[in-house]
């Protein structure tokens, strides 16, 4: 099973113990009014060979104390600093999540012809689906 980083290379920041996965948006850019129009969100994450979809409900807000415990140098290259009156705070809560951890492009590749030449289903590793 894949496990999350706290900060993954696309800005999300996974806090299991929270039941939360979170992002630093800005309002400039309007997603904080899409989400207000429509809650349901999904998430794909990818690591190599591992993916894990994510459906749930998002919600914004500008929670300082949390905005700043997120902050690191990362987030600096789009803000000044954590009291930015611009910066959002996306929290989702996650419903329903699914893994995949399969075979890298190679081998899946190989499975795939070795599937067909044989009339059989390609074995493309564990998937799990979890209710949260």
């Amino acid at each position: 099973m894949m496990r999350p980083h706290p900060l993954a290379s696309d800005g999300a920041f996974v806090r299991r113990n929270e039941d939360a996965v979170y992002f630093l948006g800005d309002a400039r850019r309007h997603k904080d009014e899409e989400i207000e129009q429509n809650p349901n969100v999904g998430l794909a994450f990818a690591d190599g060979q591992r993916f894990v979809s994510v459906t749930g409900h998002a919600s914004v807000s500008q929670d300082k104390a949390k905005i700043r415990d997120l902050w690191s140098p990362m987030v600096k290259a789009w803000w000044e600093s954590p009291d930015d009156p611009n910066i959002r705070l996306i929290t989702v809560t996650p419903d329903d999540a699914e893994f995949w951890d399969g075979p890298g492009k190679i081998i899946g590749t190989i499975k795939m012809i070795a599937a067909a030449a044989t009339s059989s289903r390609p074995n493309y590793g564990e998937n799990r689906k979890v209710t949260m």
